[in-house]
């Protein structure tokens, strides 16, 4: 999310170009009030629930459009930018410069700053750099992003390394891409109650992996609850085909932290086949 402050005046614009400034009014505000040179910053919108960050509040803010919905949601569920980089400067174009020259420049602009604007942390050190990993992963943050010292921003290009934190969690297969003899991507679930609802999907299994899965996979009968077809991604996307399955074979997956509504928002991976568990050892998805 990019925030483009003129001359008093302030902007937020998404990565494809979309205006997001009526959305996020507490944003702007804070913004204007505290921004006092022209300057773009590169950064990112995020919403806290708690002590754990909201994708789903943060979804919510960015769907809807009616002027009462906006300032209801702004009370009820306010948001921050988080800064991260910084792209002008008094009508200076300083991406051409040092990562360092420009973090220098940032948290000079930021030195005033509070809530709901908000800096980046960063360390040089990798032994805290690890540390933070360990320790965000509980308020939902997927990982961290590795920049070299000396790069450059160059738009278009991403010149910089993201390093997710990922879990390995239990899931059950109930349908795949492909066919049931030639897996290509498991779709998994967990049970709520007694219903059994889509929680995620891998990405493309190896061979030999596909080929030990088919042995397990047994056709769904006419009660299975799932469409026919879900989504690429979740949410949007073109509608992918998918054979069901008996719920009945366990998976073990690697997962990050990204959750929408109780679902994994990325491709999870196969880690391996949990012969020693049945579906109702995996644990089930809070009460709605």
């Amino acid at each position: 999310m990019g925030a483009v402050c003129r001359r008093g005046e302030v902007r937020l614009w998404s990565r494809n170009g979309n205006d997001f400034t009526a959305k996020f009014p507490d944003v702007q505000a804070a913004l204007v009030a505290q921004v006092d040179v022209d300057c773009v910053l590169d950064g990112e919108l995020v919403v806290w629930t708690g002590e754990r960050l909201d994708f789903d509040a943060l979804q919510r803010r960015m769907a809807n459009t009616a002027a009462t919905v906006r300032r209801r949601l702004a009370a009820a569920q306010p948001a921050s930018f988080v800064a991260f980089d910084i792209l002008a400067v008094d009508s200076v174009d300083v991406r051409p410069m040092r990562w360092t020259a420009r973090r220098t420049r940032l948290e000079a602009l930021a030195a005033g700053w509070t809530p709901p604007l908000q800096l980046s942390p960063v360390t040089g050190n990798v032994a805290e750099a690890k540390e933070w990993l360990e320790a965000f992963k509980a308020s939902g943050v997927e990982g961290l992003v590795v920049k070299g010292a000396s790069s450059r921003y160059l738009p278009g290009r991403r010149e910089w390394l993201k390093w997710k934190t990922r879990d390995t969690v239990e899931a059950i297969i109930g349908a795949v891409t492909g066919s049931l003899q030639h897996p290509e991507i498991l779709v998994v679930g967990r049970f709520r109650g007694k219903e059994f609802e889509v929680i995620g999907r891998t990405v493309r299994l190896k061979a030999d992996q596909a080929a030990a899965i088919a042995k397990l996979l047994k056709p769904a009968g006419a009660r299975h609850p799932w469409p026919d077809q879900i989504s690429t991604h979740w949410g949007t996307g073109s509608k992918t085909p998918i054979m069901k399955v008996q719920p009945k074979v366990v998976v073990e997956v690697a997962a990050d932290a990204a959750l929408q509504a109780g679902h994994y928002r990325h491709p999870l991976r196969l880690i391996r086949h949990r012969a020693d568990l049945g579906p109702r050892d995996v644990e089930t998805l809070s009460p709605s």
